[in-house]
């Protein structure tokens, strides 16, 4: 059932001080037309995609990538009508299995047409849909199932063995799994163990023959989804959203991209890379099916990301910072691999271009490029299959020079987008054709207020003439409470005003720039405060940086780093440098150590840095950071304990600000 939060301490007037103790900056609301109240007709996500499917009920809904003997071929797709149908019959199949309206449903599996049926299905009958990561093992599945008291599970094929792992511990709430695929007999022998039907996905389906459920009144207060944070630090939080939070949030994304003439149409084709399992997942793909758009889904794997856009030729990706970072590099690699006319060609027209001048003056893309700008740049838009205007970007703020090359050389605006699961998806965005906003998350939508929380302890004014502190935000996208969590809840509230976590400073223009995560800035002796995900930001923009973990504390001289190098680029510097051996020895290699450190000390100097924001020490890992050593969240946010833990000074001496040579350690 739904609940309220249960929120009785008072903090008086927005922007005065209380007990002496910190202040609030004004309120700021969304500069696009004001507040844009969803449909009166649409009070759940399934309303809506009902709409759309009557509509627009012959256009290409879902698609996928088809294998033929191991290789991915052409996209299949269904068209609105067949996926409405056949959510429709999935649902009595739920029903079937006794699952009641407020019941749960977990969906574990990789993005893909099955798992956005299977949401449409619960949401038709008040089901609520808890979605997890498809990345996540046997414990963390377990913990959620049981947390979140699911009793049917909908699971892709090659997860059903961690699933079944966790049978002794969630049998006492899980009875049915359905597969998306096919299973085995023995995967069934081990279920019936512990009581627990499992179905294939046609057999399942095959459950609703012959029976009928009518569809409940759904209503905007009850419980969608339970969808859990990320847990970068401590155990993952589930967070209870509404129908009205989600329906709220695609209504101001919907408004925010009309009023800057950026309109979603249905010719507009949408790679789906980004987690349905996250909120924001979910809330673009509603966004897009409510104009008729097409979905599809890639192959769900790095190494296949930028083919996968290449056959589908999207119109709208949207994507987490490092894989924006891993188009950005193969880009990279495609113009150095060219010869030297065309190399040199684009090393002119990039700088030089009409497309970037025009950018400056903010004029539109479609304004902006010469002609010698649309040869220079044709065959490197082409690689990502030629269509691509709006690029969204979530998570980690992503470097300004990596936005300003692919917004220039795709002709297409990036938009970066900042939200978190409690906020139901994006709540900032920036405006196209702004390049001003680069660096920062743009504007408000509508239908959210924001204000800044003073910290005082660490220098943050949220009243002073660049307003910064804690963002803090307040409306109807906003989640119920915390499951279980009563205590969880209030803490994060302070009144109605939900606080984030997260540090922010607001720009002339209005527009707001994230510094860090209050919990993660730290201070150096006698130096000042560091924010390591902004300084990972610029660091990380280098193209012979993979990933970046920026590390120090209150007893370190200096900052030290540990970096996931380009391979590629590394085997060139090499091969330039004259110096032999494989990616692992080449990491171990002192000479890297010096080159690298020399180009962050330019980086710093470019971007004005203090100087104990310099980079002073550093390791190379070759491995990347990944979810097997429990380095990275599903959604590859850092975490930085277990990142401490792993690169431990103790056992890695390289990780303290070891002496380095002069040219190298001069700032």
């Amino acid at each position: 059932m739904a609940m309220n939060r249960l929120i009785t301490k008072q903090i008086g007037p927005v922007g005065l001080a209380v007990n002496g103790k910190r202040s609030m900056g004004s309120i700021h609301r969304s500069r696009y037309a004001g507040n844009q109240a969803p449909d009166p007709r649409v009070v759940s996500p399934f309303d809506g995609f009902r709409t759309a499917a009557e509509k627009f009920h012959n256009n290409k809904m879902l698609g996928h990538r088809e294998i033929f003997d191991g290789k991915p071929g052409e996209y299949k797709w269904m068209a609105y009508e067949e996926v409405y149908n056949r959510a429709l019959q999935l649902g009595i199949a739920i029903r079937s299995r006794g699952i009641k309206e407020e019941g749960r449903c977990a969906i574990y599996g990789a993005n893909s047409a099955e798992c956005f049926i299977t949401m449409q299905a619960c949401n038709a009958h008040r089901i609520c849909v808890v979605p997890i990561y498809h990345t996540l093992g046997a414990e963390a599945v377990q913990s959620i199932i049981c947390d979140a008291e699911v009793a049917l599970a909908f699971v892709e094929e090659k997860n059903i063995p961690e699933l079944l792992r966790t049978l002794p511990a969630a049998k006492s709430y899980l009875r049915t799994i359905a597969s998306f695929g096919k299973v085995t007999s023995q995967q069934k022998e081990e279920a019936i163990k512990f009581r627990v039907a499992l179905y294939s996905w046609d057999e399942f389906l095959s459950l609703g023959e012959d029976k009928h459920f009518d569809l409940p009144m759904r209503k905007e207060t009850d419980i969608c989804s339970i969808v859990y944070t990320s847990g970068t630090t401590g155990d993952p939080k589930g967070v209870m959203i509404s129908n009205k939070g989600i329906v709220t949030s695609i209504a101001g994304l919907k408004h925010m991209l009309e009023s800057v003439n950026e309109q979603l149409t249905e010719q507009d084709v949408y790679l789906s890379s980004f987690p349905l399992a996250h909120i924001s997942g979910r809330v673009s793909v509603e966004v897009l099916i409510s104009s008729g758009a097409s979905i599809g889904f890639g192959l769900g794997d790095v190494a296949s990301l930028v083919e996968d856009i290449a056959e589908l030729k999207p119109t709208i990706i949207h994507a987490a910072p490092w894989e924006l970072y891993i188009i950005y590099s193969d880009l990279q690699q495609m113009i150095a691999s060219r010869g030297f006319f065309k190399r040199a060609m684009f090393g002119l027209a990039y700088p030089l271009g009409r497309m970037l001048y025009s950018m400056r003056k903010g004029h539109k893309h479609g304004e902006g490029a010469g002609f010698f700008d649309k040869i220079a740049f044709n065959k490197v838009k082409q690689g990502l299959g030629g269509n691509v205007r709006l690029i969204i970007c979530e998570g980690p703020p992503l470097a300004p020079d990596v936005a300003k090359f692919l917004s220039v050389v795709l002709r297409s605006h990036v938009l970066q987008a900042y939200g978190l699961t409690e906020t139901c998806g994006s709540i900032f965005v920036s405006t196209p054709d702004k390049l001003k906003m680069l660096g920062t998350v743009g504007s408000l939508v509508p239908n959210v207020d924001v204000c800044l929380k003073s910290v005082p302890e660490m220098g943050y004014d949220a009243v002073s003439s660049t307003p910064c502190g804690e963002v803090c935000i307040r409306g109807d996208t906003l989640f119920l409470a915390y499951l279980k969590g009563e205590d969880l809840t209030r803490k994060a509230f302070d009144d109605d005003w939900f606080q984030t976590g997260d540090i922010g400073e607001f720009q002339a223009d209005g527009s707001l720039k994230i510094i860090g995560q209050k919990k993660n800035i730290f201070k150096l002796p006698e130096q000042g405060y560091v924010a390591p995900e902004y300084l990972e930001c610029i660091y990380g923009s280098d193209p012979y940086i993979d990933l970046i973990w920026v590390h120090g504390n209150d007893s370190d001289p200096c900052l030290g780093a540990v970096i996931n190098p380009n391979k590629r680029a590394v085997e060139k510097w090499a091969k330039w440098a004259g110096i032999s051996g494989d990616f692992d020895a080449l990491c171990d290699n002192h000479k890297l150590q010096e080159y690298f450190l020399e180009r962050l000390k330019m980086i710093a100097k470019e971007k004005k840095l203090k100087d104990f924001e310099f980079i002073k020490s550093l390791k190379f890992d070759p491995v990347p950071f990944d979810m097997e050593r429990d380095l990275i969240t599903p959604t590859f946010k850092k975490k930085r304990d277990r990142l401490l833990e792993c690169y431990d000074a103790t056992n890695n001496p390289h990780c303290h600000c070891v002496p380095l040579p002069k040219a190298a350690n001069a700032a």
